[in-house]
């Protein structure tokens, strides 16, 4: 019995790779490394590396390992530059999907854990989302994760695949010792790009958009911390080798921060000056995106512990004053 896990190279799959193993799961990772870092995967795991669009790869991985779930992270999530280049994030995140469906459903395997996005709603008709509001991305990024998850509905009607879509909020933190933490390159996401200017790494921090219809004019998001969320992963996985159905749930933390609040939270934790720019909006961006997590709660027994957005960008900082290279000081 092995858990595999798509993407397990990235910022949150190796999270969950960490937290599988110690929970006592065979973990396979599969990356093809072109966003992942191979130091990020857990010694402990079986790592394969290739892409998962790969089909006589994907097949061999299946083939070698007796895989009885899937953790689907694999996928590019940016989305600025899915706007620029949509075909290429078609490709990647809806084919990828189908690919893998495509072999799970040739090894008879019936579980796969989605890892969607907030991005599938667009901007939404009221605050906090849940998850029978309309779905109107706005961004190819949130169209593909909606195609997919589409995709996995009609799976489940056509070969008996079950699945839990679980949409993200924004993902932020580091696992509490610093070992393992968030490395992109470019970055864009808000917290890495605060605390590296709070190393000297950047002068200063974009703002895009300052005159949202918001209380300071800044975009809100709501932020949950990398391991609650892999807690997540893996509560849907287990729920749906006990039997449950097939469904989708919404995962933040149900309060929101303005990204102006987020840049004096970060000052008010690393206790140095992160200066800011007001920048032009990006094409794609919602204003304000909260989530309703009750039904995770109610259903899967989600229980987020590190709520705290300071305690969040602690734990950020924690990993950056470690490694202020990425995985490069590994």
């Amino acid at each position: 019995m092995a858990i595999l896990v798509l993407g397990g190279a990235g910022y949150i799959g190796s999270h969950a790779v960490d937290q599988l193993l110690n929970k006592g799961f065979k973990t396979i990772a599969v990356d093809h490394l072109q966003t992942g870092h191979r130091k990020a995967v857990h010694e402990k795991a079986v790592f394969y590396h290739g892409d998962i669009r790969d089909k006589p790869f994907l097949r061999s991985v299946f083939a070698k390992e007796n895989v009885t779930g899937v953790l689907h992270f694999a996928a590019q999530s940016l989305v600025g530059e899915s706007m620029k280049d949509p075909l290429s994030y078609f490709n990647n995140n809806v084919y990828g999907t189908q690919i893998t469906l495509e072999v799970m459903q040739e090894f008879g395997v019936k579980h796969i854990v989605f890892s969607s996005s907030a991005a599938v709603y667009g901007e939404p008709e009221k605050v906090p989302i849940t998850e029978d509001m309309p779905e109107k991305p706005e961004s190819a990024y949130g169209e593909s994760k909606l195609m997919a998850e589409k995709m996995l509905k009609w799976c489940e009607t056509a070969c008996g695949i079950k699945y839990v879509s679980l949409r993200y909020f924004n993902v932020a933190g580091a696992k509490t010792d610093g070992s393992i933490g968030e490395d992109h390159h470019p970055e864009t996401h808000l917290i890495p790009i605060l605390l590296q200017t709070a190393l000297g790494q950047r002068e200063e921090v974009l703002i895009f958009g300052t005159d949202y219809d918001t209380k300071d004019g800044t975009c809100i998001r709501d932020y949950v911390h990398v391991s609650d969320l892999i807690d997540a992963h893996i509560l849907a996985l287990e729920y749906l080798q006990n039997g449950g159905d097939s469904g989708i749930f919404n995962l933040g933390s149900s309060s929101g921060f303005s990204v102006s609040e987020m840049a004096e939270a970060a000052r008010q934790v690393t206790e140095r000056d992160i200066k800011v720019r007001a920048a032009a909006r990006r094409p794609g961006d919602p204003s304000t995106l909260i989530a309703s997590s009750d039904k995770a709660r109610n259903i899967l027994g989600w229980n987020p512990k590190q709520t705290d957005i300071s305690e969040i960008i602690a734990s950020a900082w924690n990993w950056h004053r470690q490694h202020p290279n990425g995985y490069k000081d590994k």
